[in-house]
Order: C-alpha cells, then sequence, then structure tokens
C-alpha cells in the first residue's frame, strides 16, 4: 500500500476523506502524479473513487500533468468496472481533448460510446452523454450514434438524465 492509498482508504464512503490533502501534495509536486495513479489499482473501492476525485482536481489545475496518463486511462482504468471511474474518465476525456491525438480520441469516444450504452448510473450516464453529445457537434457520424441514445435516455427514470438527454438533444438539432 503506497502512502496516497493509506491516506485515501478509510471514513465514510461518500467523503473526499484526505484527498484534498493528496491533490494538494501532487500539486506540490507533479512526481507524485504517478503515486496517485498507481491508487486506481487498488482492491478498495473507496480508494479508487477518491483516486478519480483527485485525478479530476489535478487535472483541472495542471490538464498535461494528467495528459501523460492518458494511454494509462485510455487502456487500463477505463476497465475498471466502477462508476465513479466511469464518469470522470468522461470528465477527463473532455479536459484533455485538445491534447489527444485522433487515435486517443477514437479510443476515448469508444470507451464513452460502451458506457453511454450499458451503464445504469446516472452520473455516468448525465457525464457521458454531456462530453459526447458535445464531441458530436464536430462529428456527424458520432452525431447518428449518440442521438439514438439520447431518445432512449428520454425513457430513463432518473430524471435528471431524461432532462440532460432532452437539453442535449435540442442542441444537436
Amino acid at each position: 500500500m503506497n502512502e496516497f492509498e493509506e491516506l485515501l482508504t478509510g471514513g465514510h464512503p461518500n467523503s473526499l476523506g484526505n484527498t484534498l490533502q493528496v491533490v494538494e501534495a501532487v500539486l506540490a509536486d507533479k512526481k507524485k502524479l504517478k503515486q496517485l495513479y498507481e491508487c486506481y489499482f487498488s482492491e478498495d473501492e473507496v480508494v479508487r473513487l477518491r483516486v478519480s476525485n483527485g485525478m479530476k482536481r489535478v487535472c483541472i489545475e495542471h490538464p498535461e500533468w494528467v495528459y501523460e496518463h492518458l494511454d494509462g486511462l485510455l487502456n487500463e482504468i477505463s476497465k475498471i468496472d466502477q462508476a465513479s471511474t466511469q464518469w470522470t474518465l468522461a470528465l477527463l476525456f473532455q479536459m484533455l481533448e485538445d491534447r489527444m491525438t485522433p487515435q486517443q480520441k477514437a479510443a476515448a469516444t469508444e470507451i464513452m460510446k460502451h458506457n453511454l450504452a450499458h451503464h445504469k448510473d446516472w452520473i455516468v450516464l448525465n457525464n457521458t452523454s454531456m462530453v459526447l453529445a458535445e464531441w458530436a457537434k464536430t462529428d456527424d457520424d458520432l452525431a447518428k450514434w449518440v442521438k439514438p441514445q439520447l431518445k432512449k435516455l428520454l425513457k430513463d427514470p432518473h430524471k435528471s438524465v431524461a432532462r440532460r438527454a432532452e437539453k442535449l438533444l435540442s442542441s444537436l438539432d
């Protein structure tokens, strides 16, 4: 267990725990980002939730630092079947879009398409649909794919998902 994993362990599962302390340490020393990233491989899902939150916070401040881990996010972290990881990935992809190669953006798009089609978590659906719809504004093929998905989400039992889908559909028309 690395130092950050230990700090991110315990407490109420819906709390940030020591996430802000870890983020401050990373922001003070870029070399520590790798240690935070490695916590994605923790057995503890609460740790992984807090890592996701921490990575998002670091990306807001230093997207170029997180971009250095993009291939890992695409190839390793995207395989973690945890809602908090999946909805955070959509946000990270959005923040990193302007740095992505065409291949990375295509991979990110496929990951989000899979998550939108298969996840039931309302935050995954909201964040992923938001990013895909935004990207679809400049990608006709993606727009053709995402519109029927958004139409399905109009019937989602989560009102926030249905309302978001309605707004996103109108923004694409």
